[in-house]
């Protein structure tokens, strides 16, 4: 019967070719010929029934089917290679956490030292993306997702609530001379597509009937939106605990009183029951839980 599960070959053979673009590049990385990366690629799309790869004259580029298998098995090659590392070193009590990027370079990565502090003995292995980790795949221990909370037969434990509002450069707030909510109509807004609450949320609280007709710029990730408020770009609706490093550094300020600021809980740590019985992830878990009481 045939197995579900790729040859090894032919599946690292594939991921190096859609990494480097290029049969030549990933057979000299994998100490093979161009011909066996290409026997071992061609091996693998008959194995799934797919063409993975488009070959043109100018190059190699994925299919859709290739890029969207490319996102399911990269994580996975990637924990196996890490996993490999681990035993071969000794290592027997490591932690995969998979983040949203916004979460990971804003809030977890300015704290992880301080886990690694009291926590010597955990070997930490941190992903971010924006797609949620499939623990079927049984990669990750952590998955900390944004969002509206429906994950079922899964544990959700909120991190913490965190106040939205409008951010922006203090030059910016002071050129445009912003004093109350209907100034900002007339100057640039900065969109967070992916943001669960929106800049028609927030003029609604305010008590206006209709928002901004348009936005000056528009991003898919809340950290793109910070760095172009702090470049002075526009008015940016976005978290102040992620913000909270530029605060601090005063390259954003909050225009109005925090009381004007829309509260939620979005950001989840989200892992299978059996998980908790990890000691390393309950040390992360609660190890989490305190640096979230202190922000």
């Amino acid at each position: 019967m045939r197995t579900s599960l790729p040859p090894l070959p032919a599946l690292s053979a594939f991921e190096a070719v859609a990494r480097r673009r290029s049969f030549a590049l990933a057979a000299a990385e994998l100490s093979l010929t161009p011909s066996a990366v290409s026997h071992q690629v061609a091996r693998l799309e008959d194995f799934l029934g797919v063409r993975l790869f488009d070959r043109t004259t100018r190059g190699v580029s994925l299919s859709p089917a290739g890029e969207a298998y490319l996102r399911r098995v990269a994580g996975a090659l990637g924990a196996i290679g890490a996993a490999t590392d681990d035993v071969r070193k000794g290592v027997r009590n490591s932690l995969y956490v998979h983040t949203s990027p916004t979460f990971a370079s804003l809030w977890l990565m300015p704290r992880l030292g301080h886990f690694a502090q009291e926590h010597p003995g955990v070997s930490v292995f941190l992903s971010a993306s924006p797609t949620h980790s499939d623990f079927a795949l049984g990669q990750v221990d952590v998955d900390v997702r944004y969002g509206m909370p429906d994950w079922p037969n899964l544990t959700v434990r909120p991190i913490f609530d965190e106040p939205i509002l409008p951010l922006a450069s203090p030059t910016f707030i002071e050129r445009h001379r912003i004093r109350d909510p209907e100034d900002l109509l007339h100057v640039p807004l900065i969109q967070s597509t992916v943001s669960v609450v929106q800049w028609s949320d927030w003029f609604s609280a305010r008590g206006f009937d209709q928002g901004p007709e348009r936005y000056a710029l528009r991003f898919d990730r809340a950290s793109l939106s910070l760095d172009a408020a702090v470049q002075g770009l526009g008015v940016a609706l976005e978290s102040a605990t992620m913000a909270q490093g530029f605060l601090d550094s005063d390259q954003l300020r909050t225009i109005f009183d925090k009381a004007w600021s829309i509260s939620v809980r979005a950001h989840f740590a989200v892992y299978p029951p059996r998980h908790a019985q990890r000691p390393e992830v309950a040390s992360f878990l609660g190890w989490l839980n305190k640096q979230a009481d202190r922000t």
